[in-house]
């Protein structure tokens, strides 16, 4: 394992910052995990395939806590996932999850998307502003197909082959019409010789355009955003639920927290006494 990680981690980590937008912080941590797994973990070659065994390392940090666990094992499963990408078969042994608890998601704020908006151009823009107002993935972005988009309406294919309808907005319809009248003869929405622009290559956008504003985005954040900005503003939860196209209203529920959290936040800065104990 220590002769694989050394011949691809070079590439991957800047894989980790140039594609997927990760913080120097972050492209540390994997760095540093990948050099301890590499002294612990087992690998086998069968026939041409690479089977790593986890089991090893696991017994080494069974000791920490789930949430470290849970982020170690992640890492190794994204340098596993870029190494089959790039047509080195990798399969795991040992990877079975770890349940940790749900930490709040990181919304961006409208300001801060505003900025980065102002510093975009027109395809940049709309990129933004679909992840924005309509809440999607960046899966179901990349897989957007003009047919599916209506003077009122996008239909969207999400996760489980599941279709869902969610309002457009004016303002977006004008900004896709405007795209559009320049892109003629498209399926996707977003297209680059004749295929559909990659998850990574529209990561990839995301994270350059708010980089120009000194913030690290991801567009799984501005799906976060939309989400925060529904709850805040009084909508039911079984209508965002349905909008982020959850399988369970569970998975909304986190962010009932969040915006629980924001009013605390906003009532310990008003509150008089509060303030007086500052």
């Amino acid at each position: 394992m220590k002769k694989l990680i050394e011949k691809y981690k070079k590439q991957f980590l800047i894989y980790l910052e140039d594609l997927r937008g990760y913080s120097d912080l972050t492209i540390k941590s994997y760095d540093e995990t990948l050099l301890e797994a590499s002294w612990h973990v087992e690998t086998i070659q069968e026939d041409s395939q690479i089977v790593i065994n986890l089991m090893p390392y696991r017994i080494k940090i069974a000791n920490l806590n789930s949430k470290t666990i849970s982020r170690k094992l992640s890492t190794i499963r994204t340098f596993a996932q870029y190494l089959n990408d790039n047509e080195i078969s990798c399969v795991l042994k040992a990877d079975e999850t770890i349940k940790v608890s749900k930490t709040l998601p990181k919304p961006i704020s409208h300001k801060h998307i505003l900025e980065a908006i102002n510093k975009a151009d027109e395809e940049e823009v709309l990129i933004i502003i679909m992840l924005y107002t309509l809440g999607l993935r960046i899966s179901e972005l990349s897989s957007l197909e003009i047919d599916d988009i209506s003077d009122e309406w996008v239909r969207v294919l999400g996760k489980g082959n599941k279709h869902r309808d969610i309002p457009l907005l004016k303002q977006t319809k004008e900004l896709l019409d405007e795209y559009l009248s320049k892109k003629d003869g498209k399926k996707f929405l977003f297209e680059k010789n004749g295929e559909k622009l990659s998850e990574n290559s529209l990561r990839y956008i995301v994270t350059k355009v708010f980089k120009r504003v000194a913030l690290k985005v991801t567009p799984h954040q501005l799906r976060h955003s939309y989400a925060t900005a529904l709850l805040n503003n009084s909508a039911r939860i079984s209508d965002v639920s349905e909008l982020l196209g959850h399988s369970s209203m569970a998975t909304t529920q986190i962010y009932t927290k969040l915006g629980s959290a924001l009013k605390q936040q906003n009532y310990n800065k008003a509150h008089p006494l509060c303030m007086v104990e500052k």
